[in-house]
């Protein structure tokens, strides 16, 4: 549904009058990188006493206690965690798909905690690049138009929507499928389309959800390493998964279990 807050790629209207409609699309961190220009690792994400509390009736579920942490520029973590845990809640709320009940949250230096749905919407449009198990790839359209959309929803005009929907399907070897439909493509084509078009809009960083979860072994390590070497470009990732050995391929691991972080391998 168009506007829908629970959809990243959902449409939503210019609105200038808007006090975020001023957002630019990021730089790229890893045009940053290859002009030689100090890399400053400042924070992506910063979280501070962040909690977030359903009440089904008459009961308090705290799906979040307390939670604080901060992920910087360039690097690659892995939030992992049981069925539960809470972690899927903190994708959600690091994704600006949901409010924090309590908490502060800062994305790319802007605080997010209680934005309404219309500039949530907005942010995801700009600063976050998304990668779901499920793709989310509209069936009817091709790779490159599938790519294209969240510069539609943008603003961005047609050939530099298409100009940079080529340059991004190249980078994750696709510039010979870029005219596929989603049903002509395997899994981990799928997924590299959903990689492309995460990175269209030079977020401020990557959100990957359980990206391998719909993949077969040699598909998973594949995209796996495509997310490694963006990485090692430069781009911030942020990787979600209950499975250790998926989480291993990052340079950081924070355990999630009854909503608070359990362990976090950056303190060790």
């Amino acid at each position: 549904m168009a506007g829908d807050p629970t959809e990243p790629t959902a449409p939503v209207p210019i609105v200038e009058t808007d006090p975020t409609a001023q957002i630019p699309l990021r730089a790229s961190g890893i045009e940053t990188l290859e002009r030689g220009a100090p890399f400053d690792r400042r924070p992506i994400i910063a979280i501070e006493n962040l909690w977030k509390t359903y009440h089904p009736g008459d009961l308090a579920v705290h799906a979040l206690r307390g939670v604080t942490f901060r992920v910087n520029e360039g690097e690659f973590v892995a939030f992992m965690g049981p069925s539960g845990s809470g972690k899927s809640t903190l994708m959600h709320i690091m994704g600006c798909l949901d409010n924090p009940t309590s908490g502060t949250y800062l994305l790319d230096g802007q605080d997010v905690s209680g934005m309404s749905e219309f500039q949530l919407a907005r942010i995801r449009n700009r600063r976050i690049g998304f990668v779901f198990q499920g793709y989310h790839l509209l069936p009817r359209l091709t790779a490159c138009r599938n790519v294209e959309l969240p510069l539609v929803y943008a603003g961005v005009a047609p050939e530099q929507r298409r100009e940079r929907a080529l340059a991004e399907l190249a980078k994750v070897g696709l510039a010979e499928r870029v005219q596929h439909r989603p049903t002509e493509l395997s899994g981990g084509q799928q997924q590299r389309v959903a990689i492309a078009r995460a990175l269209v809009t030079n977020p401020a960083v990557v959100l990957a959800d359980e990206p391998t979860g719909n993949l077969d072994s040699k598909a998973a390590v594949e995209i796996l390493d495509l997310l490694t070497s963006l990485h090692r470009a430069g781009r911030t990732v942020v990787l979600i998964t209950h499975d250790a050995d998926v989480a291993a391929v990052a340079e950081r691991v924070v355990e999630v279990r009854d909503g608070q972080i359990e362990s976090d391998s950056a303190a060790a």
